[in-house]
């Protein structure tokens, strides 16, 4: 077991900013990674992820140290140096990094989606290729899915891959957009179609592209979103790769896409909830401490009532994300799918709803670069609107759930 699955407890620190009340339905396990994991975040906090941004780098220091303690790669299996546990553990960790105002999106994708594909349906050449570098950090991989004209409709993908008769290579061609990371990032997952011989219908393949492969173009998006971590557009000209550039069994790609959906889903809540932690956090403790009239401006109603009702939301949004989050650890697709989309639609209306809370309690205060919130509110709406618009999971959930009819 990594070091993150056995870290004992740190004392000094609570397990979770002003919540650490509600990790006693957590295992003495889980409570413990909280604790370290927040006593790590703390260390850089916000003013470090700040710093990064307007150097226009990235928390390289953050990342190695997560890494050296087993962070990164908790969920992925201990034959490849991760640390045998699951995405329940990630999302915890990229939660508490979060709560301090220190988080890693890359989590979300490295380990979290491209780990979690390459580990359940990658060859044994594959694994031992990726998986010990996602463990321990040395290497990131991108996921490459949304494209221009297909929206959240992943069934209009049109980047394509055709088998090369003479070599047995592979060529993608095709076009990608909001991919994030690119260009720190090993490689990319990207989500192509290959022609089925029996149907001739178009099928899901998931396909490992170096950075460097000739015919892989990416663009800078240039975002109002303040982050590390920047979003690209991708251009993929007859992309030669080998035959073994294939993840898994061609025929199981739609399997192997939502085995990476998923998690990608559960770990964006996590995110979300990491953000609105903190952004509570900051508005309570302004709350106790600014004066009108004599008098602690937490102590009205008017203060004090949202604030409550925030906190009640991110709790909330929790536990629907740790049952998504243990649902999915034990195998159960069907379900964990419903979950994950309800924990991601759930986190993110409270991390949106605690940001704008925030900087409402601080007033002026709330927009200024000493307090640090004003830049969150384009942040918070990020997991609104990805992986997959709340609108969506409420089709989602509308049909599969309810049975009602589509109108699509």
């Amino acid at each position: 077991m990594s070091t993150a699955r056995s870290t004992g407890r740190d004392t000094s620190h609570s397990a979770a900013r002003g919540s650490a009340r509600s990790t006693v339905l957590e295992s003495e396990e889980h409570q413990a990674l909280r604790a370290a994991v927040s006593a790590l975040g703390k260390r850089y906090g916000r003013d470090y992820m700040t710093r990064v941004v307007a150097d226009g780098g990235h928390p390289d220091e953050l990342w190695a140290d997560a890494a050296k303690l087993g962070y990164l790669g908790v969920n992925l299996p201990e034959e490849y140096g991760g640390g045998g546990g699951g995405i329940a553990e990630l999302s915890i960790v990229l939660e508490e990094l979060g709560a301090a105002g220190s988080p890693l999106l890359m989590m979300v994708v490295s380990p979290a989606i491209c780990g979690t594909v390459i580990a359940r349906f990658g060859t044994e050449a594959q694994k031992r290729a990726w998986l010990p570098g996602l463990a321990d950090g040395s290497r990131t991989m991108a996921f490459g899915i949304t494209e221009p004209d297909a929206g959240s409709n992943s069934h209009r993908i049109t980047t394509t891959a055709r088998r090369d008769p003479g070599s047995g290579d592979w060529l993608l061609t095709g076009r990608k957009v909001f991919i994030s990371g690119v260009d720190i990032a090993d490689a990319t997952l990207i989500v192509g179609r290959t022609s089925d011989a029996r149907t001739g219908s178009l099928k899901p393949c998931l396909f490992i592209v170096p950075r460097d492969t000739p015919g892989f173009e990416r663009r800078q998006i240039a975002m109002e979103l303040q982050a590390a971590e920047k979003q690209f557009e991708l251009v993929l000209d007859d992309v030669r790769l080998p035959a073994d550039a294939l993840v898994g069994d061609e025929d199981a790609g739609l399997l192997q896409l939502f085995a990476g959906l998923n998690p990608e889903r559960i770990m964006t809540a996590a995110f979300a909830l990491g953000m609105a932690r903190y952004a509570l956090h900051r508005a309570t403790e302004y709350a106790k401490e600014r004066s009108v009239w004599k008098t602690p401006i937490g102590a009205h109603q008017a203060i004090a009532h949202p604030l409550a009702q925030s906190h009640i939301e991110i709790e909330l949004a929790r536990l629907m994300t740790q049952k998504a989050a243990r649902l999915y650890d034990e195998g159960e697709d069907m379900a964990a799918g419903e979950a994950a989309n309800m924990a991601k639609l759930a986190a993110a209306d409270a991390c949106v709803k605690a940001v704008d809370q925030a900087v409402h309690t601080l007033g002026g205060n709330g927009l200024t670069k000493e307090f640090g919130l004003a830049s969150l509110i384009v942040a918070s709406r990020v997991a609104r609107i990805a992986p997959v618009s709340r609108e969506m999971i409420l089709n989602y959930v509308s049909h599969q759930t309810l049975g009602l009819p589509k109108s699509y």
